[in-house]
Order: C-alpha cells, then sequence, then structure tokens
C-alpha cells in the first residue's frame, strides 16, 4: 500500500505548475487549465494553481469563475499580492471599482512598491472620477520607472481628466519617443489636441494610430468624432457607430432585433428607437422620430425615466416607454437615437430643425407660470452639467463667474439649475436677486413648465441647453474653447437649434471673455422691445 505522505505519481507538482505557468503565458489556456486541474487533484488549496484558473477564467471573459478561483485562492494564501492584483483586475471588468480600489490597497499594503498594482490602482481611481489621486500614483511610479510607457500614458490620461490638455500631450510625447506606434498614446494624444481646438493635428495623431490598428475601436470613434466637428457628417456619423466598441461598450445592448441603420424598408414594421447616453442627447435626436413614423414604422420610444413625461406626446411615436421600467414589446428592428443622422445620411444641409418639437402641456405650462416672477424679461440660468461627464471640469462653470451678469439693470434670474454644487450654493443663498427654482424641478416635465414662461434660457453645454433649444426659446449657449462635435467650430449659431446664440471661449479656460461677450448682447436683449412684452 502506498504512503500516503508520498507524492502521487507523475510530474513532481513544481513540475506540473512550472508548466501550467508557461502554457498561460504562450497562450495555451486549455493546456494551462488541465494542468492547473491536475495540481488541485491532489493539492486543493494551492494558491498558485487557483491564481492561475483564475487568470485562465479571466482571459476567456468568464468573469464569474475567475472570480471564484481568486478569491479561492486568497482564502488559502492571503498574504500574496498578486492575488489581490487579479483580484482587482476582475472587479474592473465588472464595473465595481471600489471593489477594485480595495484590492489594490490591500495588494500594496503586501507590496508598497509594486508597480503594476500602483498602475492599476491609478486606472481604479481614474474610472471613480478621482484623477488627482490617480496622477499621484502614476507619478510615483513614473518617478521609479521612467520607461514605463503604461504609467506615462496613464499619466497624461490623469492630467487630461484635470483638465491639462497642453501637459497631458506632453506626456503622451514623451512616452511616443518609447513607443510610437502605440495606437492607444496616438488616440488619447489625439483627444488633448482636441480639447486644444486642434482637430486637424488630432486627425493627424488619430490616423497614425489606424495606420498600426485600423480596427481600432476608440480610435475610429474619436476620427468620427473630429470629422463632425469639422463638419464633415458623411464620414464622421460612420465613424460615430465605433462608439460601441469603445468608452460606451459596456453599455451595448444585446437586442433581440436586427439593428435599423436606414437600409431596410419599415412599412408595416414596429421600431424600436432607444436613449443611449444623456438626457441633453435624447432631447437633441428624438427630432428623428417623426422622420422614423414618417417611413411606415410603428415607434415605440424608449427614453430615461426623467423624460417620460415630456416625450409621452412626443410627435410620430406610437408609444413612449421609460428605459428599465418594464419588459420591451415586440418589435422588428431596433436603433439607439444616436445613430438616427447616420440611418437619415444627415448632412449640415439636411439636419432636421423643425422648431419646435418638444412642448410642455399646457397645465405644466400654467402651474409653474404661478411660481415665476412676473418681472420682465425674465432669464432662466443652468451653469453646470453631470459631474461624472468626462468633460466636466471644462465645459461647467462656477456660479461666480457669472456674477457680474446679476447686476444688470431690468433683468429678473431664475435658477434652473437643478444639482447645486456646494462652493455655488453660498453664493446663490446669497443673492435673493436670483429665484433658486432649481431643486423644485422633479424632472424635465417640470422644466419645460417653467422654460415656457421665461423670455431667455441662458446655460453651458447641458441637457436644459438643449430643451430650450428644442422648445424654440430664445438660448445662449455658454461653450468651452473646444466644444462638443455637435456644435461644430468658430460660428456663432447651431444648426440644429435656430434660436440658440452660441458664445464660445476665446482662449482655453477663458470663461471671463466669454461672460464680458454674453454681458454686452445682454444688453441689447434688454433694449427689445418684445423682451419686455
Amino acid at each position: 500500500m502506498r504512503n500516503a505522505s508520498l507524492p502521487p505519481p507523475g510530474p513532481s507538482y513544481p513540475r506540473l505548475l512550472r508548466r501550467a505557468r508557461r502554457a498561460f503565458a504562450e497562450g495555451e489556456l486549455a493546456k494551462a487549465k488541465r494542468l492547473c486541474t491536475a495540481v488541485l487533484q491532489n493539492h486543493p488549496d494551492d494558491f498558485a494553481a487557483l491564481h492561475c484558473l483564475g487568470e485562465i477564467n479571466f482571459k476567456r471573459g468568464r468573469l464569474d469563475a475567475a472570480l471564484a478561483f481568486l478569491q479561492a485562492a486568497l482564502k488559502a494564501d492571503i498574504s500574496r499580492a498578486e492575488g489581490f492584483a487579479s483580484l482587482g483586475l476582475v472587479f474592473h471588468a465588472l464595473g465595481q471599482f471600489e471593489r477594485a480600489l480595495v484590492s489594490y490597497d490591500e495588494g500594496l499594503r503586501l507590496a508598497p512598491g509594486d508597480a503594476q498594482l500602483l498602475n492599476r490602482r491609478g486606472v481604479a481611481f481614474l474610472e471613480l472620477g478621482r484623477p488627482q489621486a490617480a496622477l499621484a500614483d502614476f507619478e510615483r511610479l513614473v518617478l521609479f520607472d521612467p520607461d514605463n510607457v503604461d504609467a506615462l500614458g496613464n499619466r497624461g490620461n490623469a492630467l487630461l481628466k484635470l483638465n491639462r490638455p497642453a501637459e497631458a500631450i506632453a506626456v503622451y510625447d514623451q512616452a511616443l519617443t518609447k513607443a510610437p506606434k502605440n495606437a492607444p498614446l496616438l488616440t488619447n494624444r489625439a483627444i488633448a489636441l482636441r480639447r486644444l481646438d486642434r482637430p486637424h493635428e488630432a486627425l493627424m495623431s488619430v490616423t497614425g494610430a489606424l495606420a498600426v490598428e485600423p480596427d481600432f475601436a476608440p480610435a475610429r470613434f474619436v476620427e468620427g468624432a473630429l470629422r463632425l466637428t469639422l463638419g464633415d457628417f458623411i464620414a464622421g456619423w460612420r465613424g460615430y457607430e465605433w462608439r460601441w466598441g469603445g468608452a460606451m461598450a459596456r453599455h451595448r445592448r444585446n437586442l433581440p432585433a436586427p439593428l435599423w441603420l436606414g437600409q431596410q424598408p419599415l412599412d408595416g414594421t414596429t421600431i424600436l428607437l432607444h436613449a443611449e447616453q444623456g438626457f441633453g442627447d435624447t432631447i437633441q435626436f428624438v427630432r428623428y422620430v417623426p422622420l422614423v413614423a414618417a417611413r411606415g414604422a410603428k415607434v415605440v420610444l424608449e427614453v430615461q425615466p426623467q423624460l417620460l413625461r415630456l416625450l409621452s406626446g412626443m410627435a410620430g411615436a406610437a408609444t413612449v416607454i421609460a428605459r428599465g421600467a418594464a419588459p420591451l414589446p415586440d418589435f422588428d428592428f431596433h436603433c439607439p437615437l444616436l445613430s438616427l443622422p447616420l440611418a437619415f445620411a444627415t448632412e449640415l444641409a439636411t439636419i432636421p430643425a423643425d422648431i419646435p418639437y418638444v412642448a410642455p402641456a399646457p397645465a405644466e405650462v400654467a402651474h409653474w407660470r404661478t411660481r415665476l416672477p412676473t418681472q420682465r424679461p425674465s432669464v432662466g440660468l443652468v451653469w453646470s452639467g453631470e459631474r461624472a461627464h468626462d468633460n466636466d471640469l471644462n465645459r461647467s462653470l462656477r456660479l461666480e463667474t457669472l456674477a457680474p451678469l446679476f447686476d444688470l439693470p431690468g433683468l429678473k434670474f431664475v435658477s434652473l439649475q437643478h444639482d447645486v454644487r456646494a462652493e455655488d450654493a453660498v453664493l446663490l443663498r446669497s443673492r435673493p436677486d436670483v429665484l433658486p427654482l432649481g431643486q423644485q424641478l422633479c424632472d424635465f416635465s417640470d422644466t419645460a413648465g417653467a422654460i415656457a414662461s421665461l423670455d431667455l434660457i441662458i446655460s453651458a453645454d447641458t441637457a436644459v441647453a438643449h430643451l430650450a433649444g428644442a422648445m424654440g426659446k430664445p438660448l445662449f449657449l455658454l461653450l468651452p474653447f473646444a466644444a462638443d462635435f455637435r456644435w461644430l467650430r468658430q460660428r456663432a449659431d447651431s444648426p440644429w437649434y435656430p434660436t440658440a446664440r452660441l458664445f464660445r471661449q476665446p482662449h482655453f479656460g477663458d470663461w471671463h471673455g466669454t461672460v464680458r461677450a454674453l454681458q454686452q448682447e445682454l444688453m441689447r436683449f434688454i433694449r427689445r422691445p418684445e423682451a419686455a412684452a
């Protein structure tokens, strides 16, 4: 009878592990799995085998299985920093960034100078909207390893998140001297150049990325947005479809019907048109709903719950439903709202701008009219957008920046700002001449009801700006130096919203110059006869 203390027959246990790691490194995942499983038959609590199986499942996209194996590995040996590094990576892939951060913190407690853990923790900080903490990790890593291309690239990403694009470009250029054919670096460099309103240079950078990786989705998407910015809508809308392979990949929906992009006839069919991004995007592109209905389709429009009441009577929509509220009805085709310009081959000259196409219910208007000042002209004000927006630091203002407007004679200001940040709330409370209506507005139907009785809306690039434009209300829109693609470049009007007047930063970060131009235009607005009617 064999002594139980002797090793099992066949290859030794350490040798099996070495073979498994080699197979994993060479991409032979099935072989690596077989070897690790053989180890676990006699050593069920072996950290290395469990860890390797976790990595194998992660490579195969089996995140739940990867999580189970890695947690088992750390249960077997909680002192292994590499286990926490891998566990954090799985949490990151699952979108659980706080849990990823906890894993990386624990790994760094065990291995304080670990480059992989520092880099991954910095990326988690970026995902959590903490770019300053991310920058500290990347700078610490670059200090110890100045040739680390990943760390340099991520340092540039953190600087861009902090709205420091010129510094980001310098860091990307430094990294590109070490990795000149790195498609992500070239793409991120293009994004930074775009932030400084240098779209032609940005196109050159992203073209370099596509020369290296022709199907690199983030580069294709950035190229599309750049071409839209430059007014090349035909190429731009095609490129914009690559969004599903990049930043929005996790938001792509697996719907049980074909995507409609204009080719198939719609007579007698039902099509689901669904919101995909922010509130402003939905408001801007629901203008296509009547055009889809005119093709003979029954349109089911799915929007964010906060827009349901406002859009429930949308022309052309047979049914309007709230996203996530109930099972979807049957449909033959679907199309995300921001793919409709491609479906209709929209060019600058053919933008559908039949304004207004959104209107509040009369009862809503009457309700809010009793809560608004009778003094004319009255001006609705929104100065900041969603904090989680990638470009929030660039597009949102501080209320104090707009304070010079409050001293203009003859105007009554109404704050429509729903989410008032702490630093702005102090100033807002100190200005009794500004009516703080925003936090009484529960959804966009309320907001539209209030806008209907105001004479003018002044807004940063937010959903309220789109709402005012869609209602045909006079709109003064405050834009950063390099505005979003939909506002094009170097023009004071918008083909999407005929009643909008655009006020762009004259230089990067210069809101004071924008406000001075706005003051002058407001003085002219006050003198118009219709403003005081």
